[in-house]
């Protein structure tokens, strides 16, 4: 493996435990830096390590104990250099599992704004720059980054601590950790810009991620629902994709590849989610139910849009978004009330709360096509192209654009 995806990889595990045995999300980060940096000089003459994850959190944690002893306000620092030296004199330098728990958990500390708990935990845990993280919020790149630098100074400041919450706090800090995960998985799912449309290693963690929750938190149906979601939408990844790196609609994908573990993982986790959770069920729960009905179809032709239409009926009560709504009326439309499907998503345009969002005009631009209004249709398309960050998805409107154009 490359020393930049190994990177990509395990930025989040490396990063998670130099915080651990550092004790500073700020020391951490550039100690993770410098250890890379390190390995771009040492490993291509010296070979990649046996280890190279243990390899990258030791060279790091040395770094950062070297650093702190060269700092010019040294007396200052005296104690909690002795500290480091204690520390790493006991304490393993190997990652654990619980310790990117622990980072999710201290980003997500009720102190900071929802907002700041979810971009922190992406930067740190996900390795997510921050202009990713700022597409996904929909805020500029220099907001975003002076969010992250409050962020990381109050957890500094108020002293928060880098652990798991006992059981009587775990409740109001579970949803924005699921929040968080959720996010990594779908800046991996559907990259938000650039070359690459599916980011696998951000999937793989989100995944990760999520079985930790499930397995730290068994008898909470939502985290359930949360990965049985993640499974079943990465269970079509290798056919979302065609040999050129261009988009598989869903109804085009072979589905002969799907994942069928995965589907049948992801589909008894469901159940397991409706089965033990509220009434009605939690959000997650309910977009894994609508992902199982297409996982389940054997064909496109066969897919229960009815159905889906009133589970996402039901996701809009317990989850009012203008996102579901769109979602929902793609779901009228499919169902075959496209001319009604359209009427809902031009409501939801003339209100402006999607204004940024390229899927909004693209699905408008679906449907106009559908009805043979190509005109109209070629005008959505480049609205949506205006929008659009990432390659896969501009080359796949451009060919949409073009289809209805000639």
């Amino acid at each position: 493996m490359r020393i930049e995806e190994i990177f990509r990889a395990e930025h989040g595990r490396i990063l998670s435990t130099l915080i651990r045995l550092l004790g500073d999300i700020d020391v951490a980060e550039e100690a993770l830096q410098e250890a890379f940096e390190a390995a771009l000089e040492q490993w291509p003459a010296a070979g990649t390590p046996a280890n190279p994850v243990a390899w990258l959190v030791s060279t790091g944690r040395h770094k950062a104990i070297d650093r702190l002893r060269r700092r010019v306000r040294f007396a200052e620092k005296q104690d909690e250099i002795a500290q480091h030296l204690e520390l790493s004199a006991v304490e393993d330098d190997a990652p654990v599992p619980e310790d990117r728990l622990r980072l999710i958990f201290t980003c997500c500390h009720p102190a900071l704004a929802t907002e700041a708990q979810v971009a922190l935990t992406l930067r740190t845990l996900a390795g997510l720059s921050t202009e990713e993280i700022a597409r996904a919020f929909l805020v500029p790149a220099a907001t975003m980054a002076q969010r992250l630098v409050r962020a990381k100074a109050k957890i500094r400041d108020a002293r928060i601590p880098y652990q798991v919450p006992p059981d009587q706090a775990l409740a109001e800090r579970l949803d924005a950790v699921m929040v968080v995960v959720y996010l990594v998985f779908n800046e991996g799912y559907a990259a938000s810009f650039g070359e690459r449309l599916v980011r696998h290693e951000l999937c793989e963690q989100a995944i990760r991620l999520g079985r930790m929750l499930v397995e730290l938190l068994p008898t909470h149906a939502e985290p359930k629902g949360l990965l049985a979601l993640m499974l079943l939408h990465d269970s079509r990844r290798e056919t979302r994709l065609d040999g050129s790196g261009d988009i598989v609609l869903l109804d085009d994908q072979d589905r002969a590849r799907w994942d069928r573990a995965q589907i049948d993982e992801g589909g008894a986790l469901v159940e397991a989610a409706l089965r033990e959770g509220a009434r009605p069920p939690g959000p997650y729960a309910l977009q894994a139910a609508i992902a199982a009905v297409h996982a389940e179809a054997p064909t496109a032709a066969a897919t229960d849009w009815t159905q889906i239409t009133a589970l996402y009926g039901v996701l809009a009560r317990v989850l009012p978004s203008p996102v579901v709504e769109l979602n929902r009326a793609v779901a009228v439309a499919m169902a075959g009330e496209i001319e009604r499907g359209l009427e809902v998503v031009e409501e939801i345009d003339d209100r402006g709360e999607l204004a940024e969002y390229h899927l909004l005009p693209a699905a408008r631009a679906e449907l106009l096509r559908r009805l043979g209004r190509r005109a109209e249709a070629a005008e959505s398309y480049r609205r949506a192209l205006e929008l659009v960050g990432n390659e896969p998805e501009r080359r796949h409107l451009e060919k949409r654009l073009r289809e209805v154009a000639s």
